[in-house]
Order: C-alpha cells, then sequence, then structure tokens
C-alpha cells in the first residue's frame, strides 16, 4: 500500500480525517504549519507527521518528498489549493482535496492537460461536497441521458451554527459572490436567486439558489449545459438570498472577510461535537429534464456532512495513493463511478420519478 500526507490534519475536518485513516489502520503522514500541534495529534494517534507552511515552495516540495498522494484539508482552498497543487504536479504526488468553492474546482480543471502530462490526478472535492451530489447528479442524468438541466437540491444541511469555523468562512466567502449557475456551459450569476420546491422525502419543501460546487463539477461529470444547486429554505437562507448587490458586494469586500474571519475564530467552535454530528444528517434530490418533457429524479440520504467527509476522503486518498484514480482532473463520479457514494454507511439511495 502507498502513503499518502493529510495537509491541514489539525484543523476541525483534517482531524477527523487523520482520526478515521488511523481507525482503518492506514498510515498517512500527518502534516501542517505548526510542529508543536501536528506533533501532539500524529502522537496520539501513533503516525509519522511533517511540518512545513504552503507560501515557501521549496519547503513545501521537501514535505512531498516520499509520498504518493496529498488529502489537502487546509482552507479557505481559494488562497491554499494553488500552492499546494503546483507542489503535487512538480513532484507527480496525486492531489486530493475537501473544496467546495466553485473557482478552485475549475482552476483545477483548467490544469486538466498538465496534469495528464505529469500523471497526476487532481481531484478535489472528495468530502461532502461533492461527492453525494455529484454521484447523485451522474446517477440521475444516466436514468436521463438526453438531460439538459439539472438541478441539486440539498437539505437538512443545517444552519451557520452546525457548521466547522472553515466552512463558516467559506459560505462566507461565496455570500459575497451571490447565487452562480450553469446557463448553456458557462457560469453565470443569477440575481435574484431562483427559487422553487424539492421533496426531500416528506413532501415539498421550498427551496433557494445557492452558489455550490456541484455548479463546476455537475457540468464536467455529466456535460449538462443548465445547472441549478439550491438549499432547503430556512428564514436565514432566504434574508441571505434577497440580499440586495450593495450588500453581497460589501460582504466581499476584502476588509469585511478579514473582521469577519476573526468574529468566526474568536465566536465559534472548531466545528460540531461527536454527538450533534451523530444526531444529524443530509438529504440530496437531484432531478433532470429534457427538452422532450422527460423528467428523472432521485434522492439520496446521507449521514452528517463532516462525518461523511472523513469516510469519503480517506477512501479517494488511499485509492489515489494507491494508483486507482487516471491522471487528469477528475470529479469524485468520474474517478470512481456513480455507485462511489452508495459504498458508505448509512447512504440510502431512492429513485423517486
Amino acid at each position: 500500500m502507498n502513503r499518502f500526507l493529510i495537509y491541514g490534519a489539525t484543523g476541525y475536518t483534517g482531524t477527523l480525517c487523520a482520526e478515521q485513516a488511523a481507525a482503518r489502520g492506514l498510515a498517512p503522514i500527518l502534516a501542517g504549519r505548526s510542529a508543536p500541534v501536528v506533533a501532539a495529534l500524529a502522537q496520539r494517534l501513533g503516525l509519522d507527521w511533517r511540518a512545513f507552511p504552503l507560501n515557501e515552495p521549496a519547503k513545501l516540495a521537501e514535505g512531498l518528498a516520499g509520498v504518493d498522494a496529498v488529502l489537502h484539508a487546509a482552507g479557505p482552498f481559494s488562497a491554499t489549493s494553488q500552492p499546494m497543487a503546483d507542489a503535487c504536479l512538480a513532484r507527480g504526488v496525486h492531489y486530493v482535496d475537501v473544496t467546495g468553492e466553485i473557482d478552485v474546482f475549475e482552476a483545477l480543471a483548467a490544469r486538466d492537460a498538465e496534469a495528464k502530462a505529469r500523471g497526476v490526478a487532481l481531484l478535489p472535492g472528495a468530502g461532502f461536497d461533492v461527492v453525494p451530489s455529484d454521484c447523485l447528479a451522474a446517477h440521475v442524468v444516466g436514468r436521463l441521458p438526453s438531460a439538459t438541466r439539472l438541478r441539486i437540491a440539498i437539505g437538512g444541511f443545517g444552519s451557520l451554527a452546525s457548521a466547522s469555523r472553515g466552512t463558516a468562512k467559506t459560505m462566507l466567502e461565496a455570500a459575497g459572490l451571490g447565487c452562480r449557475a450553469r446557463r448553456g456551459g458557462p457560469i453565470v450569476e443569477i440575481d435574484p436567486a431562483p427559487s422553487g420546491v424539492a421533496d426531500f422525502g416528506a413532501g415539498p419543501r421550498p427551496v433557494v439558489g445557492v452558489s455550490w460546487g456541484d455548479v463546476s463539477t455537475a457540468f464536467h461529470s455529466t456535460g449538462v449545459p443548465h445547472i441549478d444547486v439550491a438549499f432547503e429554505a430556512t428564514p436565514a437562507m432566504r434574508q441571505a438570498a434577497g440580499a440586495p448587490k450593495f450588500v453581497r458586494r460589501l460582504l466581499g469586500a476584502r476588509t469585511t472577510q478579514r473582521l469577519l474571519g476573526r468574529l468566526i475564530e474568536v465566536a465559534m467552535p472548531p466545528g460540531p461535537t461527536a454527538e450533534q454530528r451523530a444526531g444529524s444528517g443530509a438529504v440530496v434530490v437531484a432531478e433532470a429534464w429534457d427538452d422532450a418533457g422527460g423528467h428523472a429524479a432521485s434522492r439520496l440520504t446521507i449521514p452528517n456532512a463532516y462525518t461523511l467527509t472523513a469516510w469519503t476522503a480517506v477512501e479517494a486518498a488511499r485509492r489515489a495513493a494507491d494508483g486507482e484514480v487516471a491522471p487528469g482532473f477528475q470529479t469524485p463520479s468520474k474517478a470512481f463511478g456513480p455507485n462511489f457514494i452508495e459504498s458508505f454507511q448509512d447512504v440510502v439511495l431512492t429513485d423517486f420519478f
């Protein structure tokens, strides 16, 4: 078995991944910026460790020596993905991350030819965003191959209060960008955010459009030109979706992002507790339509987002390290097939239309 490295191992999601890997008897190298913090986690789990920064290319390259794949869990990925991907491509190391950021997906997709030439797999989105939704999108389009429109709706994900600090910062960053979707292939901003209904298993529920990773990845997985992603419309979600453009611009300003990011660090816990994770889950619905009136709909019930992320990301990194992922840009369903998500505990797939 070849070896992978978890970078950002001491963050909330990174620690869950490290614990999951250790529980499975795998032996990844744990890594991050702070030697004392990484060493303490590695000692607790009985794993090797390294400490190196992302902003010093020589040290970063040295940190990847002898590694077959990296599981990159240090966000925000808008700032950290490129240096890690650069180092992986330079050293011939497969790259896996847990991003949910549209622009990160698109930037890595643009490096497909480079990655193929270097024999490196680029597999972003190996966690909750976007493994379940990407696999479900590929599944439902497989049921309706003539599909020209796809909508993914996510329910039960919870509020900002149930998110990790890293997720909260990513959601804050996305709030300044408005609602993005695919229209005829290209990614565009939709103002105001579209609304509708989705059946998460207990009848139609209101949903509102959001900027979510599948706006990028579902296109690469299915080729469907019109793609929307929506969340179950809580009151807070509706209010955020209806915010005027000037408010979104204010949220997106660098100073505002910096100040609110510091507030998140001070005011929020690292993430939900084990008990909170055990008592929560989510539902993903994918619906596809074609120009002749055809319609297919499927539903995926999944465990807690962070728990699932640890499971799927560690398995993706293990497979990448063992050479089971083809070189080039990959989405989860392209790398492992639409049924990948069904290999995990407490995942239930239902075709309901």
